[in-house]
């Protein structure tokens, strides 16, 4: 296993490319020996743990079994633990010291001290010493009091919200979220929403569902659909299994269900806390400290509605480890964060929470949801008014498989050698090229000096083509899986409002992409499974 985005990731079981007893130990171990190198003070301050519902009972492996080996590991060097006592979404759970994922030097650090510390301590399989240890608190009441004291300050129409009459479906797929869904509905004066009876309770075998993520779209919502239409509600709300993701679907007229895109709901929410916040605040001068992010590959939808309203836009590398440590230098400078996102179904509503939240994400669409009933719109209604005003911005995303990391390197490698001779392509087919920006070498031809702002990473392949026409695709590998994957989008200005042109010029784009970028024949691709 290596150390990577989001700290370890693996299957359970056996083994030491598995997460289980002996690797969740000696992780914990080396976390522990880098916190004190790092804070002199870490015997006062302690460490968070908590868990999801998640287990592997071959195996004997379980979230709640590794949070309790990892506060032994920490209680037996005497640093107090603050240990949920029951299930949590990861947003409740805080990260580095600043609240925000860690990002390097940090990940590098811990990674050395994990290599340092492979033994295990004396003690370290016992997890009894916790119990009744006076090192062992328990944060949940205490956080999640503050969490929905934190959430009321985004209700933004309590009195709509009385008076609503939009139903909602809710499904935590077998994860963490109904409880907490629940509560926020609550704290927002909305009537909370039915919940999926077959998908409400934690099941670490996600029984009903092939992929246990929202993004995966449809599939996944088969039975919140058979819900919502045995309810006559309208609006169906899903997050992932630990609640840091939503995903949102809305019955059209025509009887059908719309599963809103993750760049979609961007801009609907974007939009909402925009305009909820500008009635707050009627000053034109605060707009000058007011702040938006999304990640690079997310839709560039967030610049349109700033350049046009007069706030700042910020992209930031992809993931919410960026926006977050962003947001927090952001804020530490006086500036107001109001929203930020990424496409994979990521919304960070509130920067109480330095990450992706799926709670609050799923209340705010729900007052949105109700405010716009009042005024007779749905959400695709709005979704709309927000293109027509500034400027459709049409999405396609997709990925091909690759196993052979030498074959990306080549493929790679091509772009920035187009014809024979280091230089980048001029256009793809028909389509002519504006500017590009290669992050894996800081090249970036729209800047002065030719040097890219954002951070960049030899060891992660992305480049970013800007079309004459208004298009921009990245091409980028994934972190965590064997893909080149690409973003696509068609960004025209306000006035242009034939969606269906735009889509089909999106498309030839995207068939030019695939042919002369990727060349799947060329370089033996397999490409998404439909």
């Amino acid at each position: 296993m290596e150390f990577g985005t989001a700290g370890l990731r693996a299957a359970m079981g056996a083994g030491i490319s598995h997460m289980n007893d002996l690797t969740i130990i000696q992780t914990t171990q080396g976390f522990c020996r880098y916190l004190e190198e790092q804070f002199s003070d870490l015997k006062q301050r302690g460490v968070v743990i908590s868990y999801d519902a998640r287990a592997h009972p071959t195996s004997g492996g379980s979230s709640k079994r590794f949070a309790r080996l990892a506060a032994t590991a920490l209680i037996t060097q005497g640093i107090p633990v603050y240990l949920f006592s029951g299930i949590t979404p990861t947003p409740f759970v805080v990260y580095w010291e600043n609240g925000a994922q860690i990002i390097s030097p940090h990940d590098k650090g811990i990674s050395r001290a994990i290599e340092e510390n492979l033994e295990p301590w004396p003690q370290a399989w016992d997890d009894s010493l916790i119990d009744g240890s006076p090192l062992l608190h328990d944060p949940s009441a205490s956080v999640s009091n503050d969490y929905f004291n934190d959430l009321r300050k985004y209700c933004f129409h309590r009195s709509v919200n009385r008076e609503t009459t939009v139903k909602f479906v809710h499904t935590s797929v077998h994860g963490v979220g109904h409880h907490f869904v629940q509560s926020a509905f609550k704290a927002f004066d909305l009537v909370p929403p039915d919940a999926v009876p077959e998908q409400k309770d934690p099941d670490p075998e996600f029984p009903t569902v092939k992929y246990p993520n929202p993004e995966e779209g449809k599939g996944v919502l088969t039975l919140s659909f058979a819900l919502a239409d045995k309810t006559k509600a309208k609006i169906v709300l899903a997050n992932d299994p630990d609640a840091d993701r939503l995903a949102v679907a809305e019955k059209q007229d025509s009887g059908e269900w719309r599963v809103f895109s993750g760049n979609e709901l961007g801009a609907l929410l974007g939009w909402w806390l925009f305009t909820s916040w500008k009635e707050k605040n009627q000053d034109r001068s605060a707009l000058k400290d007011a702040y938006m992010l999304a990640s690079t590959v997310s839709s560039k939808i967030l610049r349109a509605i700033a350049l046009k309203e007069g706030f700042h836009f910020e992209e930031t590398l992809t993931g919410f480890k960026w926006m977050g440590n962003r947001a927090k230098q952001l804020i530490d400078q006086g500036k107001t964060v109001l929203f930020a996102f990424e496409e994979a179904i990521g919304y960070m509503c509130c920067p109480f929470v330095l990450d992706k939240d799926g709670v609050s994400a799923a209340v705010i669409c729900a007052e949105l949801a109700s405010f716009l009933a009042t005024k007779n719109l749905s959400l695709s209604q709005q979704l709309k008014a927000i293109y027509v005003e500034y400027g459709y911005h049409i999405t396609k995303a997709s990925y091909f498989i690759c196993h052979d990391q030498g074959t990306i390197k080549k493929l790679f490698e091509n772009l920035r050698n187009y014809d024979g001779k280091k230089n980048y392509p001029k256009t793809c087919g028909r389509f002519e090229i504006s500017a590009i920006r290669d992050l894996t070498t800081g090249y970036d031809d729209s800047q002065p000096d030719k040097k890219a702002i954002l951070p960049t990473s030899r060891s992660s392949q992305m480049i970013t083509f800007t079309f004459a026409n208004g298009g921009v695709a990245t091409m980028r590998t994934s972190g965590t899986e064997p893909k080149i994957k690409y973003y696509a989008e068609l960004c025209a200005p306000p006035g242009n409002s034939d969606p269906e042109l735009l889509k089909k010029e999106l498309d030839e784009l995207v068939s030019a992409i695939e042919e002369h970028f990727f060349q799947p024949q060329k370089y033996n691709l397999q490409p998404k499974a439909e």
